[in-house]
Parts: C-alpha cells; sequence; structure tokens
C-alpha cells in the first residue's frame, strides 16, 4: 500500500473508530490520560502494520490492537505499583469482560434482535421478551395476561423459527 493509501486509511480509521478505541482504553486503564495515549499508539500501531492487516473485520482488528495495548500497559505499570488495601485486591481479582468481548456480544445481540423482528407475531413479541429481553416464561405470561403453556408452546416455536432463519442466513454468508 503506498504511503498516501495508508495515510488515507489512517484518517478513516480515526474518524470512525476514536470513540471506540478510546472508551475501549479508558475502560480498561480507567484513566483520562493513560487513555489517550493507548489511543494514538493504537493508531499507530495499527499504521505500522497496515500491511499485514488482510482488510477483514477493521473494527476488530483495531479493538484487538487496543486491548493488547492496554493489557501490556496494565502488566508492566502494575509491577511498579504496590496495592496498599484489600479493596485492590478484591477489584484486581474480579476482572471485566474484555473490550472485544463487549462488541462481539453487542454484534451477536444485534443479530438476535435482527432475526427476532423477522418472525410474525406472536412469535415475534415472545421470541423478543424470552430471547433478547431474558424474560422467562412464567414473567411473559403475566405481562401478556396468558396462560403459562400457551406461552411456552410458543417459545418452544419461536426458537425453531429462529433457529430457520439462522441457519439459512449461515448458508448464504458461507
Amino acid at each position: 500500500m503506498s504511503r498516501i493509501n495508508a495515510d488515507t486509511q489512517l484518517e478513516q480509521w480515526i474518524d470512525r473508530y476514536q470513540n471506540l478505541i478510546y472508551s475501549i482504553c479508558f475502560q480498561l486503564t480507567k484513566d483520562y490520560f493513560d487513555a489517550q495515549d493507548l489511543t494514538q499508539e493504537t493508531f499507530l500501531s495499527a499504521y505500522k502494520n497496515l500491511a499485514g492487516f488482510d482488510g477483514a473485520n477493521e473494527r476488530a482488528w483495531l479493538c484487538k490492537i487496543a486491548s493488547r495495548k492496554c493489557l501490556d500497559y496494565l502488566k508492566h505499570s502494575g509491577r511498579r505499583q504496590i496495592p496498599t488495601d484489600s479493596q485492590t485486591l478484591i477489584t484486581c481479582s474480579q476482572p471485566e469482560p474484555a473490550p472485544e468481548q463487549k462488541v462481539m456480544e453487542e454484534a451477536l445481540k444485534q443479530e438476535l434482535y435482527s432475526c427476532c423482528m423477522k418472525l410474525k407475531p406472536p412469535y415475534q413479541n415472545i421470541a423478543l421478551d424470552y430471547f433478547y429481553h431474558e424474560m422467562s416464561a412464567g414473567e411473559i405470561a403475566q405481562k401478556d395476561k396468558k396462560n403459562l403453556k400457551t406461552v411456552q408452546t410458543q417459545i418452544y416455536r419461536a426458537k425453531a423459527m429462529l433457529q430457520k432463519i439462522y441457519r439459512k442466513e449461515d448458508l448464504f454468508d458461507g
């Protein structure tokens, strides 16, 4: 890739993903200034490694670079710090999901929502409540004033319909 094309690509990535990358860095470091520095390092690293990028899913690639930069930073900065109280140890023992995992979960949730929206009533509402909003069959029955067995049957049928939709989409993607 020529230098001009690489510069243009970098500018597009910064415009498109700067807020996402910053939020990942801030969430991992919990420090405004460190997050800014790591965001810049992420884009610099992406620019330097542009020749090795295959062009597939730039968002995931940039998120992975950002999370690795942050983890490296935290690993090295953690060696210089000494925990001062037990609360610090408790906080460190409860890791949050990785940023790329959050991005993937959100993408899957959006895909689930769009598949639920392809169903016809009453299965659309049942699928949204049960699978997307994670309500129990009892909660749905109470909310919709329906018999529990009816709701359970509709959940079973909605699940089968969603599986068919997912299989069709897999055939088109693959």
